[in-house]
């Protein structure tokens, strides 16, 4: 009977961590408000688990983060993403991305990947610009580890160095290069699918998550970019309000 108990125990701990929340931060800029709730949409739809959503809004984080604005800062989450260990209070996992992206496929796909080896997990992009300026006029910056920081996977634990002064203190180089890590090692990868940088990538049909690094659908000079259609579909979807029919 003891054994039989243990076999119950152990199943229904199983069962709770499959169903865990996932729980994501997404950068805000109130300049793509329209490409955050897209991305959320396309999120939970998709999700075959629970999942908590939060924007990383600078008018929500006053009194923590407290950089002034760098001329080279493209959006508002250039820097506070790293604040997302903190902000989870260092346990557990987080989920980070960009609001220019979709997602295509269920997020609990990326959340299993989670490896206790690492202190976080990226695509390990080899990316190197050849534009000077991208959307809203903001100028392209190039750098060693480009877009890395753009999808990752927190272990928070493991990332204590992200203190709010850290973050508010550091150079842009050091945060998106991870120089806050002892080592390069405790940096894991995830599969290339899950940030797809629209206009540098080749097109391929294993995507789940599309970046529009350079610009998204959401602005005229780039509406008709790669995987266009998919964005304004799942748009349409975000405005759908259903109406009862007059009798």
């Amino acid at each position: 009977m003891a054994d039989s108990n243990n076999n119950i125990w152990t199943i229904a701990e199983n069962s709770a961590q499959e169903t865990q929340t996932i729980r994501v931060f997404i950068g805000y800029d109130p300049r793509e408000a329209l490409a955050f709730s897209v991305l959320a949409h396309s999120i939970h739809v998709r999700a075959s688990q629970p999942v908590s959503i939060a924007p990383l809004m600078l008018s929500q984080l006053r009194g923590v983060y407290r950089r002034e604005r760098n001329p080279l800062q493209s959006t508002d989450f250039s820097f506070s993403r790293f604040l997302v260990p903190y902000l989870s209070e260092f346990s557990g996992w987080s989920l980070f991305m960009d609001c220019d992206m979709l997602v295509l496929d269920d997020i609990a796909e990326l959340w299993a990947l989670r490896d206790e080896r690492y202190a976080v997990q990226v695509v390990m992009h080899n990316h190197v610009p050849q534009e000077e300026i991208k959307f809203l006029d903001a100028a392209q910056t190039k750098y060693e580890k480009k877009n890395w920081s753009s999808v990752m996977l927190f272990n928070n634990a493991r990332c204590r160095a992200l203190t709010p002064d850290y973050v508010n203190t550091a150079s842009g180089l050091e945060l998106h290069q991870f120089k806050w890590l002892d080592d390069d090692n405790l940096i894991g990868e995830i599969p290339p699918r899950w940030n797809h940088l629209v206009g540098y990538d080749s097109p391929s049909i294993d995507v789940s998550l599309v970046h529009y690094t350079i610009g998204g659908p959401y602005f005229e000079e780039y509406r008709d970019c790669e995987y266009s259609e998919e964005w304004r579909s799942e748009l349409a979807d975000v405005l759908r309000v259903d109406q009862r029919q007059a009798r």
